[in-house]
């Protein structure tokens, strides 16, 4: 548990910052007072954490001060990550990503915008389960932008990743056929789509994600087993509304919230999870390949409060 906290202290440094650094007094070994509160409430909004769990939280830090006098920051801190860990109960979901019965892959659609790092977080996924023994296939099905597909070629040389692709302008939902055909043909355990981020139009990428969905479904109906929406988490309240987008359009089956470790804006996975109550299985908390972690709301919690774990 310890290495996991780790990595959410490390990879949250920006957010914890902008709470715990605000509010030195509260986290302090010193008593609360109605200054450092004020101080938490405006740290929690900046931070993306949103009004309701905001006021939740400070409700019960007040609760407590009310009948505790002698409140210590870190007592409030305690309290604080209690509440937090509360608010996101049920939001870690763990994918099972295995064979299905009847022997196919199971198939993952990586969805997001440009620049959310739904790329990169691909192939980090891909090289994250070839360490859990499962054999695992990714499709450059980005194929309107070439700088995604020779990404993608690059992140597979680099992790030693099986990847299918194609040229510039191919059409997506052909090579995610051949991919999943070959992820069939070669026994693998998981199959994991990038699309585009971006066409001419809006209505125009969701059509191009409708017609991959239907072509794969030609090999497999059940598929795609998953759809996970890949979402800045700096960009706060802009993300819930992409999200809610793409899932009226795919029918989302989960989250990954990339980019946590580049903004003080960290509390946006709760208001993620407050709006759509889809689950977040992963979070980015740096460049490296093992910065992709599966999502711990206690750690997150604690992390974010400038705790232990």
């Amino acid at each position: 548990m310890f290495g996991l906290f780790k990595k959410f202290r490390d990879g949250l440094a920006k957010t914890v910052a902008a709470i715990a650094g605000t509010t030195r007094s509260l986290f302090g070994g010193r008593r609360i007072d109605a200054s450092s509160l004020e101080e938490l409430e405006e740290a929690l909004i900046t931070a993306d954490f949103g009004v309701e769990t905001t006021h939740e939280i400070l409700a019960e830090i007040k609760e407590a001060y009310r009948k505790d006098p002698e409140l210590k920051g870190k007592q409030a801190a305690e309290i604080g990550a209690a509440v937090l860990t509360r608010v996101l109960a049920g939001s870690a979901g763990a994918p099972d990503l295995r064979r299905r019965p009847d022997g196919s892959p199971a198939v993952v659609v990586m969805i997001g915008v440009n620049g959310s790092g739904k790329t990169t977080t691909t192939a980090k996924l891909a090289w994250s389960l070839q360490q859990e023994g499962k054999t695992v296939l990714v499709a450059a099905c980005d194929t309107f932008r070439a700088a995604a597909v020779e990404q993608l070629k690059t992140w597979a040389d680099r992790l030693g990743l099986d990847v299918v692709a194609s040229h510039t302008g191919a059409d997506a939902a052909a090579v995610a056929f051949d991919a999943l055909q070959a992820g069939k043909s070669r026994g693998k355990d998981v199959v994991i789509i990038d699309t585009a981020g971006r066409l001419h139009t809006k209505d125009n990428l969701m059509q191009e994600l409708a017609k991959i969905r239907r072509v794969l479904q030609k090999l497999d109906p059940s598929a795609p087993h998953f759809a996970w929406l890949v979402v800045d988490g700096s960009l706060g309240s802009n993300s819930i509304e992409q999200a809610r987008v793409f899932h009226k359009s795919f029918g989302l089956t989960g989250l990954v919230v990339t980019k946590l470790d580049g903004t003080s804006r960290g509390g946006a996975v709760v208001g993620i999870w407050r709006a759509l109550k889809l689950p977040i299985h992963y979070v980015g908390l740096g460049e490296q390949k093992e910065d992709l972690q599966p999502f711990a709301p206690e750690a997150y919690a604690r992390a974010v409060f400038g705790l232990e774990g």
